[in-house]
């Protein structure tokens, strides 16, 4: 041990003696003052110095840590339960290099219901204080964006993204296709009769399909009594549908318990953890997680400390959770989410039987994990679907994405690029070259508009299906460019995402507030990545392709004796002004002839500042006797 490192242990030491033997929080800083661990404790002095036994300082982690820090700081708590709150809170916070930090490519989605005078229902995996209503998390993923869809076509609320403070002349597509009232154009609908579809909402969400049925009811009787009869027997269908999901929803009830199970593969420093949901008896989604710096990996220590990360801050806690180690804080931590839950939950560690098989199943999907992750195997195109889905949060596996990029020099020679995946794979026979017909300038937002205007009017007229996902490469301006776009040519149900340069964030529209921020590592940004760079890489070609032939046609049209004819076999033949600064005066003269290409080396001697200068000078040295 260096003597710096020496003293700042004696320190510590000393600092570890004056700290109270009452329950609360440590934090490890360095010497800039950055957090690198929280911990928390029943005895803080006692826990704080078991850190510099030999044994614990032998171990990679420990002495790392200890030879890092330079302070510790404490925040004394009244019991444990506060002490696992405020541990829990400090490491989202702080995000210490030293923790088990919970990395994830998914999180569960919730509905929301806008608080809003029109309001809305969108997915969303992210819950804000807005004074919206939120419900859920729902698993399998799949799950929210069904619902959303049940409550657009049976209630008419919708999604879209239109500013419902000013009036549209004419509605979108969704509401010719009966799965919106309309709410954007005067004379659709009216204040009370969306109030009352949004009451039908929250009802819904809620849970409550008794007494929604029942309001259902009286309003399908109100309807015949007034002669609608279709509006009657819209409302007995719905009604029909609604009393079904309350007999499915108290079946579920009595046929099995909620379990969330845990298994791992490690070969330390990487580890794969699966989770499985279990509800009502039946596996109905898991999850996966990854990390690649566990190097003194302890399954009690490390299930410990992700249990808190997953369930301290989650809206639902199940009445059993299944983990492969037994840990020191298992009783405090079943005690604080029983009191989440409200009702009593179990950590349990099986041994024995069926719930043995079970984490064993999951231990073999965990394996399975780490295999994809870390030895790079090929997953289907299905599989990577389904994880885009997911990532994105968006309704349906985007089997096509369309991804668009602009490319110019301060505003000249303006292109955009479309590059296509689809099914897995690049697909190059689909990639589109645009050239900026109206926008003047440098203003890539107009340059994206234009692009997206002229390709999907183009598949409108065509009738022809539009991709899963509409990717742009920038932030948050191309992507409100590209949605006004297609809002104004009336598409308003488009998926459509943005991936930033700088922090490689990825924004979906719809959820700008919410941005995807994927791990460096994750197998989903590295894919949205290759597709962006792949845009950019086929943008900045084409642009680099036609500014070449620009300044080439420019010059050449200046050639005494060169006809537009001639101008066009040059550039058919070399295509670029790189091409012809290479080109040999004997393949000129094969392209164009003994004459033109005489003129075009008269030309270039008496204008020495061309590129092409090089051709008179070997054509006057071919000239010269031997």
């Amino acid at each position: 041990m260096s003597q710096l490192n020496y003293k700042a242990a004696v320190d510590l030491r000393e600092k570890v003696a004056q700290l109270p033997t009452r329950p609360g929080v440590y934090l490890y800083k360095d010497a800039q003052g950055k957090v690198l661990y929280v911990g928390k404790a029943k005895n803080l002095r006692s826990r704080v110095r078991s850190y510099f036994n030999e044994d614990r300082l032998a171990e990679v982690k420990t002495g790392s840590l200890i030879s890092e820090a330079r302070d510790i700081d404490f925040i004394q708590v009244d019991n444990n339960k506060e002490a696992l709150a405020l541990e829990n809170n400090l490491i989202k916070q702080y995000k210490p290099r030293f923790n088990v930090l919970l990395r994830d490519d998914k999180t569960y989605p919730y509905v929301k219901l806008t608080n809003e005078k029109y309001p809305r229902v969108y997915v969303t995996r992210r819950i804000l204080r807005d004074g919206a209503g939120y419900y859920g998390p729902y698993f399998p993923g799949n799950l929210a964006h069904r619902l959303v869809h049940f409550i657009h076509r049976h209630f008419k609320v919708p999604s879209c993204k239109l500013d419902l403070n000013r009036a549209y002349t004419h509605p979108c597509l969704q509401y010719h296709i009966h799965r919106c009232l309309g709410p954007c154009t005067l004379g659709l609908t009216t204040d009370e009769l969306y109030a009352a579809a949004v009451r039908d909402v929250r009802l819904f969400l809620e849970g409550r399909h008794r007494d929604l049925a029942h309001q259902l009811e009286q309003r399908m009787q109100l309807a015949a009594d007034e002669m609608r009869f279709e509006e009657a027997a819209s409302l007995r269908n719905l009604i029909t549908t609604v009393r079904e999901m309350e007999q499915r929803q108290k079946m579920a009830a009595v046929e099995g318990e909620d379990i969330d199970i845990f298994a791992y593969h490690a070969e330390p420093p990487l580890v794969a953890v699966n989770l499985f949901h279990l509800r009502n008896g039946k596996i109905v989604d898991r999850r996966e997680f990854f990390w690649e710096d566990q190097e003194d990996f302890h399954p009690s220590e490390f299930f410990e400390a992700l249990l808190k990360q997953v369930y301290l801050n989650s809206k639902y806690v199940p009445g059993t959770i299944h983990v492969p180690a037994d840990f020191e804080q298992r009783e405090e931590l079943e005690e604080f989410l029983s009191d989440l839950r409200g009702r009593k939950v179990e950590i349990v560690t099986p041994h024995r039987g069926s719930k043995k098989a079970l984490l064993s199943l999951v231990e073999t999907n965990a394996k399975h994990s780490f295999d994809q992750r870390f030895r790079v195997l090929k997953p289907s195109s299905n599989a990577i679907e389904g994880a885009l889905q997911d990532a994105l949060n968006l309704a349906e596996p985007p089997r096509r994405i369309e991804c668009f990029d602009i490319s110019h020099i301060q505003g000249t020679d303006k292109v955009a690029s479309m590059v296509v995946w689809e099914d897995g794979r690049m697909k190059k026979s689909d990639y589109r070259k645009f050239i900026i017909r109206t926008v003047v300038g440098n203003d890539d937002f107009a340059s994206m508009r234009e692009v997206i205007t002229r390709r999907y009017s183009k598949l409108q007229e065509e009738k022809k299906p539009f991709p899963g996902l509409v990717l742009v490469d920038g932030g948050l301006g191309q992507l409100h460019a590209a949605a006004e776009a297609l809002e104004a040519i009336g598409i308003t149900y488009q998926p459509l995402a943005s991936i930033a340069k700088r922090e490689e964030w990825i924004y979906v529209y719809g959820q700008e507030d919410e941005p995807i921020i994927l791990d460096k590592f994750s197998p989903i940004l590295h894919l949205v990545q290759m597709i962006r760079d792949e845009a950019h890489r086929f943008a900045v070609t084409f642009h680099r392709t036609r500014r070449n032939a620009q300044r080439l046609t420019s010059e050449l049209h200046e050639v005494p004796g060169i006809g537009p004819k001639t101008v066009e076999k040059l550039l058919r033949t070399f295509g670029s002004l790189e091409r012809v600064r290479q080109a040999s005066s004997e393949e000129l003269i094969k392209a164009v002839g003994a004459a033109a290409t005489h003129k075009l080396a008269a030309y270039f001697a008496a204008n020495p500042g061309s590129p092409l200068v090089r051709i008179a000078t070997e054509l006057q040295t071919s000239e010269q006797p031997g």
